[in-house]
């Protein structure tokens, strides 16, 4: 089988079929289904609720709120979504329970056109809306009785970490902010992995794109570009295989989730490659901390984003041994004591 290219495996991963055109956007019919299915188990010193707010763009999410049983009195509240592609019943779920077991109150939601929230067409990605979906949260968490309105953070993962420091250079009711194996997705939407895309074969991706764009309205439904390639090339990349490992088996399986199904909307990726993100997280005032795996294909991203950080209030751990994936569930990779510590030192 011939050799996949860094681009290729931007298109196989996150936005362009190579089949371009031929899938159908199949999943609508089943994606605003209840199942009750979580890829962890809730722990016995949480209780989980269902939740619905709106964002300033009337679209209405959809969440999973985590409170510690014990909760007493006015607590400290972390707001988290991601992986890129995910639901709130895998990662993001599985962070919010070990940190409600550590005594704050979280809320893992959906992002806008995915898992149980709304918005039309389904399976879209925006810089700006999906930043807005933070801040909407931020709106919820703050005015819920039981919480602090001064001790409200975020916690995003993958594409959802570039993301959530895009929203904390906006928010300032954001007072602490994490990023776990961070993405930045306008940036490996814009120049490939690794960087490897120049400007030729960014404009061949638009021409591309905007084809999709006539294509989608002559139809009246929008492509999907799938979602974590399967069945596996025999040369697909290791940190492919990871995805792999979480996304298509028992491990990290959704039925609501685009990476481990259909994917998203081709061309949502237009709006990345045309709009960066990171641009004033510089001037971030309150703490961040970038936590990455050592063995992370990604790990640049954070390694990046961390060098534009300024002030003292800044921290970059590197997990020894980890890949991208293992920060989303391994329970023996994750620092969650120091996230707790993190959050409790900076949400006083």
């Amino acid at each position: 089988m011939k050799k996949l290219s860094v681009m290729a495996v931007v298109l196989l991963l996150f936005w362009v079929s190579p089949a371009i055109g031929d899938k159908n956007n199949n999943q609508n019919s089943n994606d605003m289904n209840t199942t009750e299915h979580y890829t962890f188990g809730l722990s016995d010193r949480v209780t989980r609720q269902k939740v619905h707010f709106k964002n300033r763009f009337g679209i209405g999410l959809t969440g999973d709120l985590y409170i510690p049983k014990n909760q007493g009195g006015k607590s400290a509240a972390i707001a988290i979504s991601g992986p890129f592609g995910a639901v709130k019943e895998q990662a993001s779920g599985f962070y919010a329970n070990q940190l409600a077991v550590r005594g704050f109150v979280v809320l893992a939601f959906d992002p806008s056109y995915t898992g149980e929230s709304g918005g039309e067409p389904r399976y879209v990605a925006s810089p700006d809306i999906n930043t807005e979906d933070f801040s909407a949260a931020v709106d919820f968490l703050s005015t819920f009785d039981g919480i602090d309105p001064g001790r409200v953070g975020i916690l995003g993962i993958c594409g959802w970490g570039g993301l959530a420091l895009n929203a904390a250079a906006i928010d300032t009711r954001i007072k602490a902010t994490v990023a776990s194996t961070m993405y930045n997705m306008s940036r490996v939407n814009a120049n490939g992995y690794f960087d490897a895309m120049d400007a030729e074969a960014r404009y061949e991706l638009r021409e591309k794109l905007n084809a999709r764009r006539n294509v989608d309205f002559k139809n009246g439904t929008y492509a999907l570009a799938g979602g974590v390639v399967d069945p596996l090339p025999d040369d697909a990349p290791q940190f492919v295989k990871d995805y792999y490992a979480y996304y298509k088996t028992p491990r990290g399986y959704h039925e609501r989730s685009l990476n481990s199904n259909n994917g998203w909307n081709v061309t949502s990726s237009l709006s990345f490659i045309n709009t960066p993100q990171l641009a004033y997280i510089g001037e971030i005032r309150n703490p961040v901390l970038i936590i990455h795996g050592e063995k992370a294909h990604s790990r640049y991203f954070g390694e990046d984003a961390y060098k534009k950080l300024t002030g003292d209030n800044k921290e970059l751990m590197i997990i020894p041994g980890a890949n991208h994936t293992d920060l989303y569930d391994r329970l023996d990779m994750i620092p969650f004591d120091k996230l707790a510590s993190f959050f409790n030192e900076n949400l006083k």
